[in-house]
């Protein structure tokens, strides 16, 4: 009964499928083409930045990890702003999510449970949003929701406001958060290959 309550899990019948943190990439990353890895404040746009400018990123555990986890797990592209071209036959979009107890000012506490994020929602529901557009299938109730959260909020309003935001700027990161908002500026998809973003 356990094995068919994981299939469950898998979202399956989806062609875009949405899940949190590594547990979720697990969960997902055994029946989806493609994982797309969102944590936008601020390992996704740090590595879209750097790979924009032509670098690659080996990425570490350090502070909040939750992005590299579900990495691991399976190949990933990571997209916080990338244009979607990318058409695979299913496609499990992972927002990272925070932990409790892990801050930008180097408390890293215990590591902590998963906070999910407004801003990682948005994220992935921007991707999910842009696969659908694209023609990219039949949504899972997870993906749907996180694409119809997206079109109706305003997410430029949404980083600056969230805590996640908060917290950037007032470790005097706002500059961070600025970059974040951007949407379908990228001319980057990054790969994860061999464990290093390219």
């Amino acid at each position: 009964m356990l094995r068919g309550m994981r299939r469950v899990f898998g979202q399956p019948g989806s062609d875009v499928r949405l899940e949190w943190c590594p547990e979720g990439g697990a969960a997902l990353g055994a029946e989806c083409g493609v994982l797309v890895v969102v944590d936008v404040l601020s390992f996704g746009t740090t590595v879209d930045v750097v790979l924009g400018r032509g670098g690659r990123v080996l990425p570490l555990r350090w502070r909040d990890s939750r992005a590299v986890e579900a990495a691991e797990r399976a190949g990933a592209v990571l997209a916080d702003r990338t244009q979607w071209t990318l058409r695979p036959s299913s496609v499990a979009t992972i927002p990272a999510g925070e932990r409790w107890g892990v801050d930008v000012l180097g408390d890293h506490g215990d590591g902590g449970a998963l906070r999910p994020c407004v801003e990682d929602q948005l994220g992935a529901g921007a991707v999910v949003d842009a696969l659908l557009a694209a023609g990219a299938g039949e949504p899972s109730a997870e993906a749907a929701l996180a694409a119809t959260a997206y079109r109706a909020s305003d997410p430029v309003r949404a980083l600056t406001e969230c805590a996640s935001g908060r917290e950037l700027a007032a470790a005097g990161h706002a500059g961070d958060v600025e970059l974040a908002r951007a949407v379908n500026v990228s001319p980057v998809a990054p790969l994860l290959i061999d464990g290093v973003l390219g």
